[in-house]
């Protein structure tokens, strides 16, 4: 997909940011948004998973940087602590990925669901920006 250097900056600091997200936690597509300095950017964090390369060709150099392999997509959900609705089988897809790193899932029969209270993510600042290593949390 051809982009502007600013949409290209954005997609790398967005995959950058989620791969900051630890095994068996869950954040938000508008935390990463915010973390990012763009609140209002949540929808277009859901745009750059979305077009996340599955895996590596090694005739793309940017894919070989940012893939489903090493960016982890499925720990973002949105703000109700909702896996989001995609193509037959994605949420699934997601739902077991995220029970493999002991995430509780729960289906309710229309959705899946995490506990943004015990699961969820969410520091002032990502850990690669946090100078002073606190870890403190919103």
């Amino acid at each position: 997909m051809a982009r502007t250097e600013e949409a290209a900056a954005w997609f790398s600091a967005v995959y950058r940011a989620v791969q900051q997200v630890p095994v068996g936690k869950v954040t938000t597509y508008g935390h990463i948004a915010l973390l990012l300095d763009h609140p209002e950017r949540a929808r277009q964090v859901g745009v750059c998973l979305k077009h996340l390369p599955s895996a590596p060709d090694p005739d793309d150099r940017y894919s070989q940087l940012f893939n489903g392999g090493n960016v982890p997509w499925q720990r973002i959900i949105n703000s109700k602590g909702a896996i989001s609705p995609r193509g037959p089988g994605g949420a699934q897809r997601q739902a077991d990925v995220l029970t493999e790193e002991g995430v509780e899932v729960e289906y309710d029969g229309m959705e899946y669901r995490i506990k943004l209270g015990t699961f969820g993510w969410f520091p002032k600042a990502l850990p690669s920006e946090d100078e002073a290593g606190s870890g403190d949390h919103c």
